[in-house]
């Protein structure tokens, strides 16, 4: 089924895998009409834990139901997901390398009317920072079903950022995917882009609107953590410059991975994201991103600077 809705195409995969494995199980910090595990419930109430506006308990929660071999989901709004629970997740799953999953839901500024304190602009980087932690950023629905199924087979704590809105697909739903590999959706010789998320789609339109004037490659860097940085290297080799693009803060997120990657190699590195600042509330998700500057056209120009 192609869908065009992360959450949608998330609630659904976890159905799907919920039928499949009788030890997945789901947590809820009451928001699951909109991170969609209200679809987890309807399938089986059995396995459907509404822990209220508590994610803390939710969380610790959920490391006691992995101790006993289930594969727990957590779920809230990303900002709650990986700020207000914090300490559980450092502290209990990801010191005991628990095999946790906590999905952020309405991550970066996709939840475009509530405004800074539902936008989580800093989720990455706060996942990141934590050992044994991976971090998932998927370009869009097709690679978020992927996402989840390659989530119930690997073993550990792991983090998955979805976005809210609607959008167009840019990666295949046959497309292979494995955690921890980046992969080249357009080959290019003179500036290469890395990009996460919705940033995909409009690094590729900026590749595309310059394809007279430059070769871009774009690489799509949906694990954010573990990085590749083998891959990452080799991708860089040979160019002028190195675009990231995220819908993040650009500390500490794919910015900060990429530039940390190439450091020592002749590629300079040119981050866009959200700058040293929160959200805010807007009428409309495109205009928000513009407002920040997380544009095909912001990208085009840093690419050009590289010309």
């Amino acid at each position: 089924m192609t869908y065009n809705n992360q959450r949608i195409a998330y609630g659904e995969t976890l159905v799907r895998l919920g039928r499949e494995n009788p030890d997945i199980v789901a947590l809820e910090a009451d928001l699951g009409k909109s991170t969609m595990s209200f679809m987890f419930q309807e399938s089986f109430p059995e396995r459907y834990f509404e822990m209220g506006i508590a994610e803390a308990n939710m969380t610790s929660t959920a490391a006691g139901l992995a101790q006993t071999g289930k594969i727990p989901f957590t779920h809230s709004f990303a900002v709650f997901s990986a700020g207000r629970a914090y300490d559980q997740i450092r502290q209990t799953i990801a010191i005991g390398n628990l095999n946790v999953k906590i999905c952020g839901s309405s991550a970066g500024l996709s939840d475009f009317g509530d405004g800074s304190t539902h936008q989580a602009i800093e989720d990455m980087a706060i996942m990141r920072a934590i050992p044994n932690m991976t971090v998932l950023c998927p370009a869009d629905a097709n690679e978020t079903v992927k996402a989840v199924e390659a989530m119930v087979e690997f073993k550990g704590p792991c983090y998955i950022r979805l976005n809210r809105n609607n959008y167009e697909n840019v990666t295949a739903e046959d497309a292979p995917f494995a955690i921890g590999v980046p992969t080249i959706l357009r080959e290019g010789t003179d500036v290469v882009v890395f990009a996460c998320g919705i940033m995909v789609g409009k690094a590729l339109a900026a590749a595309e609107g310059l394809k007279e004037m430059l070769s871009v490659k774009v690489v799509n860097v949906s694990t954010v953590k573990p990085l590749d940085v083998e891959k990452i290297r080799k991708a860089a080799a040979g160019c002028k410059g190195a675009v990231t693009a995220e819908e993040h803060s650009v500390i500490g997120g794919l910015g900060s991975a990429v530039a940390q990657a190439l450091a020592d190699m002749p590629v300079p590195v040119a981050c866009i994201g959200v700058e040293d600042e929160f959200g805010c509330s807007s009428h409309d998700y495109e205009g928000l991103l513009a407002h920040y500057g997380l544009t095909t056209d912001v990208i085009v120009r840093e690419i050009r600077k590289f010309a």
